[in-house]
């Protein structure tokens, strides 16, 4: 428990009414969250404005209201601080509220378009193997040593992040590491945070029904750099040609790592196959379980990351090369017939080619690859078309299917990833509506040695129709079809 103006004593106050004497028991952004003397964050969102729920928060026991908006009536038993930049003010407070949590780790911060999950896991569990007690917050968990704790957002608010990491701080952690969205960057969820060094994997097209435009959607990311301290590190892929731009006024100490250019952290790809990666890094000959050429980029910026943070070269390239990745990122099986069935979140045109490149470079030349991919309703339609274009020309077949629909009507979806189609593409294409169905088809369609995608879900075990999660596991899925067809 703390009192109000301990908390707000660096806070750029516009007005306040009411004692500051108060005790703060709790915070929350969500008014459902509110208990007796709770201080309420009303946040704006995309969907809704917390101002329009100051009256349940109050009746609910919040005695303290952080506002921006005018304000037209007041309780006298409850005080009100006005703010100019409730965002960022309220990433602050919660940040004080948590006792500074992010002070007491060596917090690193992930940020792309690609890569996020599998550069903040393998950090996760190379460190552990290093031998510290290490956070995770990524899309696919959160962890705490060996103790897993479901996710909902891959930044969460700023509440919870904060709370999250006054949990790991009392657990012992050392090292937390965590994947930072475009969105949680732009809403100011990580404001505040000290973060020991922040890391950048690509940008390509994604996210512009929130951002709008590419260039917001840079920015977004840039905005993670700027912010960073000159006891930071800043590690950037200096093969994306926004790797530089990330580090443009940034403060931190610049790094950079590359499979095409002389930069501090260098590696080549010596060979690329279903037994993994032979890469030579910075000299080193360097065997590793991962599999495919994009994933030379997410080992080599942990290699970066980690030298960054005081490790050694040769320990840290004996620990890596044992780890296998994030659930759902290129998740391989291989049937009794010998069908690969390829599992992957590639849900963007970058991610998906990545995938279906690498699946090219593994072919011996008669194997056929099939196909199974979606795009989720509520998101940026403009990537549809690309990425339906795309499945046809690296697949022999391509069976376009539900993703995630949410609101939207799946076969909507559909005609929108269809009318992206030229004459040759739409001869490989199937449709076929429901994704269970879609899987069992591309079994059904599968011979020996074939290769089968199923893209776009990865490690979810749902599926969003109509604002309802329903059970749903695309790798469970196809074992199923497996053993239907006895294949």
């Amino acid at each position: 428990m703390k009192r109000i103006d301990h908390i707000i004593q660096h806070v750029d106050v516009k007005e306040t009414r009411g004692s500051l004497l108060r005790e703060v028991k709790g915070i929350a952004i969500n008014s459902r969250d509110v208990r007796q003397d709770f201080l309420f964050f009303a946040l704006p969102g995309t969907k809704s404005d917390g101002h329009t729920f100051i009256d349940s928060a109050i009746a609910l026991g919040a005695t303290i209201i952080l506002h921006e908006k005018q304000l037209d009536h007041f309780s006298s038993e409850v005080t009100y601080i006005q703010v100019n930049d409730i965002r960022y003010w309220s990433a602050y407070i919660a940040h004080k509220f948590y006792n500074e949590p992010s002070h007491s780790l060596k917090l690193v911060g992930v940020t792309g378009t690609n890569g996020k999950t599998t550069v903040a896991t393998l950090l996760f569990k190379l460190f552990t193997k290093l031998g510290y007690k290490c956070g995770l917050i990524s899309t696919v968990q959160n962890q705490i040593g060996e103790e897993i704790i479901p996710s909902t957002h891959t930044t969460p608010d700023c509440v919870s992040l904060n709370q999250l990491l006054q949990f790991m701080v009392d657990q012992n952690c050392t090292h937390v590491f965590m994947e930072c969205s475009s969105h949680a960057i732009d809403q100011d969820r990580i404001a505040a945070l000290r973060f020991s060094g922040a890391i950048f994997t690509n940008i390509t097209h994604d996210h512009l029904d929130y951002h709008q435009t590419f260039d917001a959607y840079i920015s977004a990311k840039k905005k993670f750099f700027d912010h960073l301290s000159s006891s930071a590190f800043a590690l950037t892929n200096a093969d994306d040609k926004r790797g530089a731009v990330m580090l443009q006024n940034s403060s931190a100490q610049n790094y950079s790592y590359s499979l095409l250019q002389p930069v501090a952290f260098k590696a080549k790809v010596i060979d690329s196959s279903l037994n993994g990666l032979h890469m030579l890094i910075n000299g080193k000959d360097v065997y590793f379980r991962l599999i495919g050429h994009f994933n030379a980029y997410n080992l080599l910026a942990v290699y970066g990351a980690s030298i960054c943070l005081g490790e050694e070269e040769e320990k840290t390239l004996l620990a890596l090369s044992s780890l296998q990745g994030a659930e759902g990122r290129f998740d391989y099986q291989v049937s009794h017939s010998g069908i690969v069935t390829i599992v992957d979140y590639a849900h963007t045109p970058d991610a998906l080619e990545n995938v279906l490149r690498t699946i090219q470079q593994m072919r011996k030349g008669h194997e056929r690859v099939i196909s199974v991919i979606g795009c989720g309703g509520d998101r940026d339609v403009t990537k549809r078309s690309v990425m339906a274009q795309l499945s046809c020309e690296l697949s022999d077949i391509s069976i376009l299917t539900s993703d995630n629909p949410r609101s939207e009507d799946p076969m909507a979806i559909l005609y929108d990833m269809q009318g992206g189609l030229n004459s040759a593409s739409r001869r490989k294409a199937e449709i076929i509506e429901d994704r269970k169905n879609a899987i069992y088809r591309a079994v059904e369609l599968a011979q020996s040695e074939d290769i089968i995608l199923v893209a776009g879900k990865g490690h979810e075990k749902y599926q969003e129709i109509q604002g309802v999660k329903y059970p749903f596991d695309d790798k469970m899925i196809l074992q199923e079809a497996i053993q239907h067809f006895k294949k």
